[in-house]
């Protein structure tokens, strides 16, 4: 096996539903590389504030802790806000990020969907990633991330809001 096939994964998930076309243009160059850290981000449908009910937020922060979820990929630090979320996942060696993500996403949809006693989608299908470059400072970047509420005027400190955690702390 070539070292550039063992280090890329396959971003086609045959399983998926159709995307917009401004999804496209996003999922355009984008390349899951294994081992790496990625910095996630994910709207609710129509930004909808799903998670300011906290026993919706309660059953979203178990699945980012959740194991099984995660699969080989690592979970370094997230955000959970009432209408998106933002996660810092180092992938494994196995699993694309695509597949992470959604395997996530769907689960947490599932059980703030029953918390709720909603049906249907919770989540927007398409999110924004960036992969981290070495010189990137992770524990910044997972401050820089953990800071959202308070950024957003939730919380007047990080400690005061329930939603977060990072591997450092």
């Amino acid at each position: 096996m070539s070292q550039q096939s063992n280090n890329r994964h396959s971003m086609r998930d045959p399983h998926q539903q159709p995307e917009k076309s401004g999804h496209r243009a996003l999922r355009r160059g984008r390349v899951s590389l294994a081992n790496h850290v990625y910095l996630v981000t994910s709207t609710t449908i129509g930004r909808q504030c799903f998670f300011a009910d906290f026993h919706a937020g309660c059953a979203a922060a178990r699945c980012f802790e959740d194991r099984a979820l995660l699969g080989d990929a690592r979970m370094l630090a997230w955000v959970l806000m009432p209408d998106h979320a933002h996660w810092l996942i180092q992938l494994g060696e196995e699993e694309p990020l695509d597949l992470v993500v959604n395997r996530i996403k769907s689960a947490i949809a599932r059980r703030a969907n029953r918390v709720l006693a909603r049906k249907g989608p919770l989540w927007e299908q398409a999110y924004h990633d960036h992969g981290l470059r070495r010189e990137e400072d992770l524990r910044a970047v997972a401050r820089y991330m953990i800071a959202n509420p308070v950024r957003a005027g939730l919380v007047q400190r990080v400690g005061d809001y329930s939603f977060w955690n990072a591997i450092w702390v």
